[in-house]
């Protein structure tokens, strides 16, 4: 009787799953927009590979879906999520919204994998498993990585691993930022209340610039809370298709980011920030109203860091260089979900600029898409690497020695791209440009 209750809910969910599908892709008038900027169809030219080839798709998705499934699936699977699509979309198409229902709906029919229950059920619901998992993983990658050039600070999978043995990797951080010695609430002297999501490549791959996040907010004098036992944002488990998982992060953060305790929520991720400002109150189903206004309020109080500090707190650096000292050249690389979805790109550039020791140099196109994606650099790796190609070769042309960006997976694939070019250019968040500009403390220093 149970299972009985428990299918009946789930086709249930489908149907409306498929209904708001369909009223959705109703909007698209086929016009093609799409195929100019999305990355995918740059470097295969298959019409099924741009927004407009799969919302066709989409249309016959019911009918499809019992056919093919799998290929229905291998065909959504082929998309960064990066946004160029419904950035340019004339109809305004939430392209990503779409996307992910689909896969949602394409995942409630087909069942999650094995592979894919103990990666989102068994463990990236599981904060507190998943941080477990990883600090034990930092302890034994060097069996399954080989050093590369230690001023690249990068790592290479060697053939044992199911990576590709020429991809370059940032290894997992020996002490992750949730494990530093940086207390979870700092008073500070102005009325102010920041709170501070981590986001897990921050805290796990990057805890200095996550360090260096809360010395700036610090700088600045505003309170700063981070909450204990923080967990992934949910895009992978979304991307995924598993909303069982995506719902139970959420609810998790509700917990520990209630937003009568605070004035902002500031990340350092380009992605995380995206996914709680826009995909939170768009897809998180948590049941009640109390929760949903909840969303809704958070998503009202979320901000980039670089838009934060420029908007709301207010640059505060030293004025001034030493008479005839060289600067260092930075360009400025535009994460998709910073540029794309949140209209975020001036701010990131301000704070370059405020250094008094950088020169920011723009690239060419710089709004255009690394290739990373997440999952799909896994999944795609030599499209994705295609991708990003002339995304490197845009960075070296400008002859800069830093490339600044605000995304932490957008930094892994330069890396990555930047030392298969064996290029020497540093690839650096812009925090770390602006807290190195205050003269402020990073990675490892403790915080009183």
């Amino acid at each position: 009787m149970e299972k009985l209750r428990i299918h009946k809910k789930k086709m249930k969910d489908l149907v409306r799953l498929m209904t708001t599908l369909e009223a959705q892709i109703a909007k698209c008038p086929r016009c093609g927009m799409c195929q100019a900027v999305c990355p995918v169809y740059a470097v295969t030219g298959r019409e099924t590979d741009s927004a407009r080839g799969k919302l066709a798709l989409l249309g016959g998705l019911m009918g499809e879906m019992f056919k093919d499934p799998d290929g229905v699936d291998a065909r959504l699977d082929r998309c960064l999520l990066c946004g160029s699509c419904e950035a340019e979309c004339p109809t305004k198409v939430p392209v990503l919204e779409v996307f992910l229902n689909a896969r949602a709906i394409l995942s409630g029919y087909r069942g999650l994998s094995s592979a894919e229950k103990l990666i989102f059920r068994v463990l990236l619901s599981h904060p507190a498993a998943f941080d477990r998992l990883l600090e034990w993983g930092a302890g034994w990658q060097k069996l399954f990585l080989k050093p590369a050039k230690p001023q690249a600070d990068l790592s290479c999978g060697r053939l044992v691993s199911p990576l590709p043995s020429n991809r370059h990797l940032v290894p997992l951080a020996p002490v992750p930022f949730h494990k530093m010695d940086i207390p979870a609430l700092i008073e500070g002297e102005n009325k102010i209340r920041v709170a501070f999501f981590v986001g897990c490549l921050l805290d796990k791959v990057f805890p200095e610039v996550a360090a260096g996040i809360v010395a700036v907010l610090r700088h600045h004098g505003v309170t700063v809370m981070t909450p204990d036992a923080q967990g992934c944002c949910g895009i992978p488990a979304l991307a995924g298709g598993d909303t069982l998982t995506f719902n139970q992060l959420v609810d998790h953060h509700l917990e520990g980011f209630n937003p009568e305790g605070y004035d902002y929520l500031v990340t350092g991720c380009a992605t995380c920030t995206a996914v709680i400002k826009k995909i939170w109150p768009a897809l998180a189903k948590t049941g009640s109203d109390e929760k949903q206004a909840m969303i809704r309020q958070i998503s009202a109080k979320t901000y980039d860091i670089s838009e934060f500090l420029v908007k709301v707190a207010g640059l505060r650096i030293p004025t001034g260089t030493a008479e005839g000292a060289l600067k260092t050249v930075v360009t400025y690389h535009d994460p998709c979900h910073l540029r794309k979805t949140l209209k975020v790109y001036a701010e990131p550039r301000q704070i370059i600029k405020a250094n008094p020791n950088c020169l920011l140099r723009e690239m060419s196109n710089p709004s255009a898409c690394c290739g990373m994606g997440g999952s799909f650099s896994l999944k795609h790796y030599d499209m994705s690497v295609k991708i990003g190609a002339q995304k490197a070769s845009d960075i070296i042309a400008t002859g800069a020695s830093v490339v600044a960006t605000g995304c932490p997976a957008c930094m892994i694939q330069l890396k990555d791209l930047l030392a298969q070019a064996k290029s020497p250019v540093i690839v650096k968040h812009v925090i770390t440009l602006y807290a190195d500009a205050c003269l402020l403390p990073l990675a490892g220093n403790r915080l009183p």
